[in-house]
């Protein structure tokens, strides 16, 4: 096989230099792929690159609580008291530039795969794969850096820059939250037109296939509050494979592992070792199990001493960006904002089903099944805090349900994240408007 040839370095850097780049990459050398395999590298450095950041959002939520005498808690402190503006020196940044690297890898591949390496299913796929992890990236960060979608502000609230080239001498203004997603669209479309694999094996699954572009497009979707579409979309995926763990069966694995029979993706460290070592679960995520017959908790959390820790993160197998069951749940909640209540009761049902002991299901079932419309959206709501506990989501769900309010305590301080506070919109690190002075929010 042809080796990538580089010459001078890979990797995309930060620049250095007074010349401002306004997404502050500035790449060493030139990378010149010519082959398949030259090109499968670049797009290896693609999903490798996609930044590590979910775990960083888990200790803004009421997921955690922080250990203070944990060797890491200096590095999480100003994350964890939602201190955005004027970080200790030791705070870990929220990422920015390692976005728009990825972006970078997946456009060259985008823009050169086909003219270099020919015109073949190979090459479609690639290219496909670019495609959508570039949704995917621009996707993240709006959610990051931008207000929640509001149809009726869209078009106006400021959204981040927009990459879709390699000429990195360009300015990249910031783009409006719609025009964002107008080309998340484009490139989600594009991307479907050209898939060929449905889903890779187990090993590759970091990769994007039909099932996860179908799974980006229900939570895109979801995120939107287009129901309809969420809905066709999550059921979409389910119909290709619907399985679920069954945590009744004695051995039965974790539903993020990705091995699992229902992982769909995955691409993304959802916790690490620093937030790992320095927090333990909140009791507020501890209260919302029933501790003895919903067999996730035990699947979820191990003591450590007087406290629980999370088991589904801090490790490769663990790697997790979309499964069925987080399908099953959009599949719920879409079909209850279209009326159709049945079809959101079966959804959940199943789900249960899947993850309580026989008895608890069966008083489940029958509770559940009496609720108004009302309270079964809460429900739902519930479970996916239940269901997708510390894989990413929780950040994201408080800033579209209501943005409630906070309280962390540490160093015998309450902190609040008050409720519809500013800061559930991260600000721009301090790199990114000194690069690009037009950043604002």
């Amino acid at each position: 096989m042809k080796k990538l040839i580089i010459l001078s370095v890979a990797l995309l850097t930060l620049s250095m230099s007074s010349c401002k780049k306004y997404l502050e990459i500035e790449p060493v050398g030139k990378v010149l792929p010519t082959t398949v395999e030259d090109f499968r590298a670049l797009m290896t450095s693609a999903y490798v690159t996609f930044p590590k950041h979910k775990a960083l959002l888990a200790l803004r939520t009421d997921e955690l609580a922080v250990d203070e005498w944990g060797y890491d808690y200096p590095t999480i402190k100003d994350i964890y008291t939602w201190k955005d503006a004027n970080q200790d020196g030791l705070s870990v940044p929220y990422p920015y530039i390692t976005f728009y690297t990825s972006i970078f890898y997946a456009n060259q591949v985008i823009a050169e795969v086909e003219a270099k390496a020919g015109i073949s299913p190979e090459t479609a796929q690639l290219k496909a794969e670019a495609y959508l992890l570039r949704a995917y990236a621009h996707f993240e960060l709006l959610n990051l850096y931008a207000k929640p979608y509001n149809k009726a502000t869209a078009a106006a609230d400021k959204g981040v820059p927009i990459a879709t080239t390699i000429d990195i001498e360009q300015k990249f203004p910031q783009a409006t939250v719609e025009e964002v997603y107008t080309q998340i669209f484009s490139d989600l479309a594009n991307g479907q037109q050209l898939l060929k694999i449905d889903k890779w094996e187990s090993g590759k699954n970091y990769r994007f296939g039909k099932r996860a572009a179908l799974a980006l497009s229900a939570r895109i979707y979801e995120f939107r509050g287009e129901w309809d579409k969420a809905l066709t979309a999550s059921q979409a995926t389910l119909a290709l494979n619907a399985d679920l763990e069954d945590l009744n069966i004695a051995g039965s694995g974790l539903p993020n592992n990705y091995q699992s029979k229902e992982n769909i993706m995955a691409l993304e460290d959802v916790m690490d070792s620093r937030t790992s070592n320095a927090s333990f679960i909140s009791p507020h995520l501890l209260s919302i199990y029933n501790q003895n017959d919903d067999l996730r908790f035990a699947k979820y959390f191990s003591k450590s001493g007087a406290n629980y820790v999370s088991v589904k993160g801090n490790s490769n197998a663990l790697k997790i960006t979309f499964r069925n069951g987080e399908m099953y749940l959009i599949a719920a909640e879409a079909a209850l904002h279209k009326g159709d209540k049945d079809l959101a009761l079966s959804r959940l049902l199943a789900l249960k089903a899947k993850r309580l002991t026989p008895v608890y299901y069966q008083s489940e079932e029958t509770r559940i099944s009496v609720l108004s419309e009302t309270d079964l959206m809460n429900e739902i709501l519930a479970e996916r805090e239940r269901e997708l506990a510390l894989e990413g989501h929780r950040w994201y769900d408080l800033r579209r349900y209501g943005q409630p309010e906070i309280k962390h305590t540490t160093g015998g301080t309450d902190y609040i994240l008050q409720k519809n506070d500013p800061r559930y919109t991260i600000r721009f690190p301090q790199g990114a408007i000194t690069n690009n002075p037009d950043l604002s929010q």
